[in-house]
């Protein structure tokens, strides 16, 4: 299939989607390329990326790769900057990647405390950096973040992704308020199980019943971007019909 130039489309508003190869992700990418919505998928995955990319020029989307790792901040900015570039001005963003391991506090070595506080909060962080300046300018912004149940409950075996997850929602809670006169908005998910590559196969066979899909949330999402503009959703909790699963 022939794809136009990105410059073609920067008419339209731009969605720009960190982690969006798989999973919660990948269905958010594709449900704001139903709105219309120029979408801009990043992550560190070139190959499921160009899947991601390829699936929503199939359903009538408009999409684009500008993969990046969100633990090195120069990546960061050379993927925002050559959005602007080719696409136009980033409207939403949506913070999703995210990494964990299923650990005790004494089994989780200090390099993977490392790697997923880099990921999960550090990385957004250098997201939100990259797009706000242009947002707060043009007194117009989204930004989204997918959080996760284990911001607001304890589950052991989790203590490096609740440290992480935790820090994300109290800075976007004060980064709300902040930016509330600038007109950006400030959307928190927090979802709770959700049938992703995230859990062992083992698990997902065991509790794929009681899991909510990453299209549903993905839904969700989309469902708080299209309510009328002088109202924000601040927060949404999402939970699987049948309870969490501890």
């Amino acid at each position: 299939m022939q794809r136009k130039s990105p410059q073609v489309f920067a008419r339209k508003s731009v969605v720009w989607v960190v982690g969006s190869s798989r999973g919660i992700g990948r269905e958010i990418a594709e449900q704001f390329s139903f709105l219309g919505l120029n979408v801009c998928c990043s992550g560190r995955n070139r190959k499921e990326l160009a899947a991601t990319v390829k699936s929503i020029w199939e359903k009538g989307g408009t999409a684009f790769s500008f993969p990046c790792d969100i633990r090195h901040p120069r990546t960061v900015r050379a993927a925002a900057v050559a959005i602007v570039r080719q696409v136009g001005d980033i409207d939403v963003l949506v913070n999703n990647a995210g990494i964990t391991v299923f650990k005790s506090f004494t089994s989780t070595t200090e390099s993977e405390f490392s790697a997923i506080l880099t990921t999960n909060l550090l990385g957004p962080v250098s997201c939100i950096k990259a797009v706000l300046p242009s947002m707060m300018k043009r007194k117009h912004g989204w930004i989204i973040n997918i959080l996760s149940n284990a911001a607001v409950k304890v589950f052991e075996g989790s203590t490096a992704y609740t440290a992480s997850k935790a820090g994300m929602l109290g800075l976007s809670r004060v980064l709300r308020e902040e930016l509330r006169p600038h007109g950006v908005k400030v959307v928190n998910v927090i979802p709770g199980a959700t049938a992703t590559g995230m859990w062992s196969r083992s698990d997902l066979r065991k509790y794929n019943r009681r899991m909510m899909s990453a299209k549903g949330v993905a839904e969700s999402v989309v469902a708080a971007y299209t309510m009328p503009d002088d109202v924000v959703v601040d927060e949404i909790r999402l939970r699987p019909l049948q309870g969490d699963i501890d």
